[in-house]
């Protein structure tokens, strides 16, 4: 029996996807399911963007404030801990909608987890020393030499992707594509977009708010819990260029323009992905260009809600 079919609200960073997800919250019960792997961290909230309390009271939320700064959190922790979270959801008579830019979670999640290779924890241990020391370009390069199908991404990415490829003979792509499990999750995804000046006035909108709102205190406060600066979690965009500074290796009226730019580039990346990654096992609706709804995200949220709503409608009942 097929799993039931299941909204996936994606897209790059600042494009919009809470707001929306806010605004279809007014014409369906919805739970929202946060694919980001950023908020799963306690406390970083700022950088994150991070839903608030008042919003997170309105609208059920699952995903957010799972593991403390320094703690690692994978993809396919996230797709045993969803899978759950939409069962739950289910059964209280309420919608699961998936909303993130982390495409590997999403991915994990559809198209289901690869089964990990028995890996030597002594020469894990000893490889995860030589990669601490590696920056992480580097440690990219690494990955990219040793897995050709490496698509990109951070320290902890890069590192699992050289780890794979070095203790088991065989690339991580080719695990994920060779030894996966079935998915959960009946995907119809929703990829908003927008122009590419329009996404980056809004970037840097964005950037100004985690400035104002307090980022650099924030980074401040953890890393006065003995937090390593490179801890997982720091190591994302915005918390990296701060650490910089508090370090003295970016001076300070320089930070806005660094994660500006470290933004802009990563969305970039999240294009990139969601455009040629998102893939569903098969048709899920009565055409299969429908599984993929590529939707202009210039109108507002609100006239996307309804147009999502209708669609929705009709995608349900098939």
């Amino acid at each position: 029996m097929r799993p039931p079919l299941t909204p996936v609200l994606v897209g790059p960073t600042a494009v919009g996807k809470t707001a929306v997800a806010t605004a279809l919250a007014t014409r369906l019960p919805v739970t929202v399911i946060s694919a980001d792997a950023r908020q799963v961290y306690r406390r970083l909230d700022v950088g994150t963007a991070k839903p608030d309390a008042e919003l997170r009271h309105r609208i059920p939320h699952y995903g957010l404030d799972l593991v403390d700064p320094g703690e690692r959190y994978s993809a396919g922790r996230f797709a045993r801990d969803a899978a759950g979270w939409l069962a739950e959801t289910r059964a209280a008579g309420r919608v699961p909608l998936v909303v993130g830019g982390t495409g590997f979670y999403i991915r994990a999640l559809a198209e289901g987890l690869f089964r990990e290779p028995p890996l030597e924890p002594a020469r894990r241990e000893r490889l995860r020393a030589w990669a601490g020391e590696l920056t992480v370009p580097e440690l990219a390069r690494w990955a990219g030499r040793l897995d050709r199908r490496y698509a990109g991404g951070g320290r902890q990415r890069a590192a699992r992707a050289v780890e794979v490829a070095l203790l088991t003979g065989r690339a991580l792509s080719w695990w994920q594509r060779e030894a996966r499990e079935t998915g959960v999750m009946r995907p119809w995804y929703i990829h908003l977009t927008l122009p590419r000046e329009t996404l980056q006035r809004r970037i840097a909108e964005r950037v100004d708010r985690m400035l104002a709102g307090g980022l650099v205190a924030e980074v401040e406060r953890i890393l006065a819990t003995g937090v390593p600066p490179a801890a997982p979690g720091l190591d994302g965009v915005g918390y990296r260029e701060v650490v910089a500074v508090l370090q003295g290796r970016l001076p300070k009226d320089g930070l806005r323009e660094a994660i500006v730019i470290a933004t802009r580039q990563y969305a970039k990346r999240q294009e990139t992905w969601f455009r040629h990654q998102l893939r569903s096992p098969s048709s899920v609706l009565s055409h299969p260009s429908d599984d993929v709804w590529v939707l202009d995200a210039t109108p507002s949220s609100d006239s996307l809600a309804a147009m999502i709503h209708e669609r929705w409608q009709h995608a349900s009942s098939d």
